[in-house]
């Protein structure tokens, strides 16, 4: 029977965290595991309908995403969150509840991120003209020790997802799949890691 897990993506807003949870999504459904994806932007639009951005509203709004895993976890499914969620205390809050819970930390230069914004938000929020935005004038926290971290100026969206699976491979998460093809220099990385962290 499928154990349910909790994957987290964590990062600044248009790093990828949505694009490769979908990717990741696409991948385990293939597999035949049930999947939910709870991303920040729709989470907003139902679950957290009236919330606004100060510290205790983003706060309620990843405490509300994290409760949601939870019980999809409890219940077999690998739920996938996929919110900037600024602050390490709610992230390690939900930790704790969760148990089964994998941080994938999507990290991405703001410099780059502001190239690559085509609402021009990050090039607004840097002259003022919107307060409060995360990683410019309001603070965002990155994980000090996620179990993957994805730095997406640098990695294709398809190397970041097969480094996903693959640790989710090696992490017993997910049944490996059979003639995978992984460079013998990136899965060293990846159980060089692991072991870090004391999973393997």
């Amino acid at each position: 029977m499928q154990k349910g897990f909790t994957l987290w993506f964590t990062g600044l807003s248009g790093s990828g965290k949505s694009t490769l949870a979908n990717m990741v999504e696409q991948t385990l459904l293939e597999r035949g595991l049930n999947v939910e994806v709870l991303d920040g932007d729709v989470v907003r639009t139902n679950l957290s309908k009236g919330l606004g951005f100060s510290k205790e509203d983003r706060d309620i709004n990843i405490r509300r995403i994290g409760f949601v895993c939870n019980l999809l976890t409890r219940n077999g499914v690998v739920a996938i969150g996929a919110a900037i969620s600024p602050y390490k205390a709610i992230r390690n809050e939900n930790r704790k509840l969760i148990g089964r819970f994998v941080e994938i930390y999507v990290s991405c230069p703001l410099e780059r991120l502001a190239e690559r914004d085509v609402k021009g938000l990050y090039k607004k929020a840097m002259a003022g003209e919107i307060k409060g935005f995360t990683g410019v004038d309001d603070p965002y926290e990155p994980p000090d020790n996620p179990e993957i971290t994805i730095d997406s100026s640098k990695e294709t969206p398809e190397q970041s997802h097969d480094k996903i699976i693959r640790t989710l491979e090696l992490m017993g998460f997910i049944p490996a799949a059979e003639g995978a093809d992984y460079s013998p220099e990136e899965e060293e990385k990846i159980k060089k890691r692991l072991k870090d962290l004391g999973y393997l």
